[in-house]
């Protein structure tokens, strides 16, 4: 299955990717908030109230919905003007865990996962720009990735080139797809069609992508509802863009009236909008947020953890997002190897580019550091470019400049052999000088005679008394099991070129 995970696509990147972005002006705000709070010895109620005015105006210029904002302060305001808070050893920590506390449960509390029992039907329904036909991609790469037999069917007979865009999107993840006639114009023939159709695919699962609109109206309605009211689907996802603000919210209660939607699916998380919708929408439709994705590729989608969002938002980091997607796709084995030599103090060029290869599977390297506790305040001092992809490929193109036995022997990098480097790979002088210099006291600090390599050292003697918990060594010192990610962290300056 580990394999079917990385060779499929990478379904668990959503949790790693951009969410931070969306968020990230809510989050600046929210962190100046709880620093005054942490930083007074004692806290009044005058100072809560000073703190809530200003969370609840960063709220309200993040887009969430008025009504959702004022009930928030009210629950928060409640718990943390008691006695308790204000009499405790550090009230600024109480607070803060009183707000993450509830900016989870107003996205939702707990994850809701799909009902899949047979009959599996799933309708996919919203908006035309939404989403719908890659959200419905992406889906079956998801439950085919869990060992499930989904099946596609075409079921937007308006958009042009819909189905041809379904069925390209099938092939690429090698999904059966049922494609309707051409002219077909009614649609609940078409999925009449579908399902015998499906008799002969051996499916567990049939996903339906159906039409939506530039806004709503009564004859997508009407459509929709006989549709739904054919098919009984177990699942009816709405799939809403996260940019669009609080209008996002207006359209899920409008088809939530008219086919019963049993959870949401909030797209371009990637963008810069404010978030607000993410926010308001549990709360205001009473409906789950099963899933959330950003980009067009197939691999960024995945479940919507609120827990995990709200600790985000917070900068508290992901490190159990981080784990499951870092064990999913890295070669423990190899990355055991390349841990020893760098404990050993033998790590070299060769490692430093399979190390590279193994991040560039995990994918982007800003979604991924995204999920370190207090990434946010790391980023604010890192270069202008540090985390440009393009920057991984310049490194590996200087190192991959390098003869083998440079790249075995690190030491033989002299000035003459540092500028054929240099004009070989189309990078200035400086980009190797500096590579070579972050590169070498990467070595020195992760090998063993390093402040890192003691610490490092010391949570695998811990793993070895029972510790479960799977970690990237290198970042932050590692987590204890899952060998992988060397110099992630560790390596910032090999990595990023240092600080501003």
């Amino acid at each position: 299955m580990q394999g079917a995970l990385v060779d499929g696509g990478r379904e668990m990147w959503h949790s790693l990717a951009h969410h931070t972005i969306m968020f990230s002006l809510l989050a600046d705000k929210l962190d100046n908030t709880f620093r005054k709070l942490r930083g007074l010895g004692k806290i009044s109620e005058k100072n809560i109230a000073d703190a809530l005015r200003d969370i609840r105006l960063a709220l309200l210029e993040a887009d969430v919905e008025f009504g959702v904002a004022r009930e928030f302060i009210g629950r928060v305001k409640e718990r943390a003007m008691g006695q308790e808070v204000l009499k405790s050893i550090k009230p600024g920590e109480q607070i803060v865990k009183i707000f993450r506390d509830e900016i989870a449960a107003l996205l939702g509390g707990d994850a809701v996962g799909l009902d899949l029992t047979d009959p599996a039907r799933i309708m996919v329904v919203g908006l035309n720009g939404a989403g719908k036909t890659t959200t419905s991609a992406k889906l079956a790469l998801r439950l085919k990735n869990e060992g499930r037999r989904p099946l596609l069917v075409a079921c937007d007979l308006v958009r042009p080139a819909a189905v041809d865009q379904l069925a390209t999107l099938a092939a690429q993840i090698e999904v059966p797809v049922y494609k309707p006639a051409p002219g077909s114009r009614d649609v609940v023939a078409v999925a009449r069609e579908a399902l015998e159709w499906a008799r002969t695919q051996n499916g567990t699962v049939m996903i339906f992508d159906t039409a939506g609109r530039q806004e709503v109206d009564e004859a997508l309605i009407d459509e929709l509802r006989h549709l739904h009211a054919f098919l009984s689907p177990r699942e009816t996802l709405l799939v809403v863009d996260a940019a669009t603000g609080q209008q996002a919210v207006n359209v899920a209660q409008t088809f939530d009236r008219a086919v019963n939607v049993t959870g949401i699916v909030l797209t371009k998380l990637d963008g810069d909008a404010r978030g607000g919708a993410a926010l308001s929408m549990r709360s205001v439709t009473g409906k789950p947020i099963k899933f959330s994705g950003e980009g067009e590729k197939l691999d960024q989608f995945g479940p919507f953890v609120p827990g995990r969002m709200a600790d985000r938002i917070l900068g508290m980091g992901d490190i159990v997002g981080l784990v499951e997607h870092a064990a999913a796709r890295i070669d423990e084995e190899q990355a055991a190897k390349s841990m020893d030599r760098m404990m050993s103090g033998k790590f070299d060029f060769n490692d430093f580019l399979d190390q590279m290869k193994m991040m560039q599977n995990l994918g982007p390297l800003e979604g991924l550091l995204g999920l370190l506790p207090g990434f946010g305040k790391i980023k604010k001092q890192l270069p202008d470019g540090a985390l440009d992809p393009k920057r991984m490929k310049h490194m590996e193109a200087i190192v991959l400049s390098m003869t083998a036995k440079e790249r075995s022997n690190p030491n033989l990098l002299n000035p003459s052999r540092r500028r054929r480097i240099a004009a070989g790979c189309g990078r200035s002088l400086m980009e190797v000088n500096k590579l070579i210099k972050n590169f070498s006291e990467m070595r020195k600090m992760m090998s063993g005679k390093g402040k890192m390599g003691a610490m490092m050292k010391q949570m695998g003697a811990m793993k070895g008394k029972g510790g479960k918990m799977p970690g990237l060594p290198g970042m932050g010192g590692g987590l204890g099991g899952l060998k992988g990610l060397g110099g992630l962290g560790g390596g910032l300056g090999g990595l990023f070129g240092g600080r501003k």
